[in-house]
């Protein structure tokens, strides 16, 4: 398909289990749209019966099926729905996702909530997408960041791995990212990663730089990860030559104004990974469209 890629037999072993969330999202989204009930559903027959189908009118990279299938399941479990592709299928316009059966007020009272789940999570997956085969042939990794859409974080960080990137800190607790306020309330970089280390063993530390004199100073404190933040291109290769010669234990980071246009020469720079907060916050939902067809009564 045409600017995501060729099929990724591999993705699936990568993209790590489920949210353990789903159902609490899916039961938060529900009772944020049904409130005290579908009142346009009661016009419908109680025992009608009806089939669906879900179209993308746009190529995509398809995430979210987990969620779709707790909404039905939740909303009435006689709803069978059936998958025609996997979690990270590149998927051209105008496929049909799936096919769902059942009660038909409970395919029109689940519709918008399935959708809404489908098109967000398909939307980062495929933003995704693209900046991964941007960078391909690089050995550099694409990141995602914590600009993600309250109480959606681990379905967006997951969406990021159905596209091929790879998931930054999940919160403020399982990573130390030093910024320029710690470094000012720590005295340096130095007291910084040193207090880290004291307080937070064993917790991996980032520490974001803004010049090539910050970084020699923060790749002398030996830190796991440093961000470069807003380097030009030959400061980036400039750090990426010093830690070489340091002994590379250091991974470097590029962060700042990315784009499509420019991913792939910030990569080809030698830097090790690169974070995109577009990939969750400049979310395009991509377009789904579902077909529904009352069945004749039994």
């Amino acid at each position: 398909m045409h600017g995501l890629g060729h099929a990724w037999p591999a993705l699936l072993k990568t993209l790590g289990p489920l949210p353990p969330d789903i159902e609490a999202q899916v039961a938060g989204a529900l009772a944020e749209d049904l409130g005290s009930g579908d009142v346009t559903a009661r016009l419908i027959e109680v025992g009608a019966l009806a089939s669906a189908t879900v179209l993308t009118r746009e190529a995509l990279v398809l995430c979210g099926t987990a969620w779709v299938d707790a909404t039905f399941r939740q909303v009435d479990p006689r709803v069978a729905v059936n998958w025609h592709a996997r979690e990270g299928d590149a998927i051209a316009a105008g496929t049909v996702l799936c096919d769902i059966d059942g009660p038909a007020r409970a395919l029109l009272t689940g519709e918008r909530c399935a959708l809404n789940f489908l098109q967000t999570l398909s939307g980062t997956a495929t933003l995704t997408r693209r900046y991964v085969d941007a960078v391909a042939g690089t050995a550099c990794h694409i990141l995602d960041t914590r600009k993600t859409i309250p109480g959606l974080r681990l379905a967006q960080k997951y969406a990021v791995r159905c596209g091929g990137g790879r998931n930054h800190r999940m919160g403020l607790h399982d990573m130390v990212l030093i910024k320029e306020n710690h470094i000012i309330a720590a005295g340096s970089v130095a007291a910084a990663i040193a207090r880290a280390r004291a307080v937070s063993p064993g917790i991996p530390i980032e520490v974001e730089v803004e010049t090539l004199d910050e970084f020699r100073t923060a790749l002398a404190a030996g830190p796991d990860i440093v961000m470069l933040d807003e380097f030009p291109a030959d400061d980036m290769r400039a750090a990426v030559t010093m830690n070489r010669a340091a002994g590379g234990a250091v991974r470097i980071e590029a962060s700042g104004s990315l784009d499509l246009d420019t991913v792939r020469s910030v990569a080809a720079t030698g830097v090790d990974y690169i974070s995109v907060g577009a990939l969750t916050k400049h979310l395009h939902a991509v377009d789904l469209s579902m077909r529904f067809r009352l069945l004749p009564a039994p």
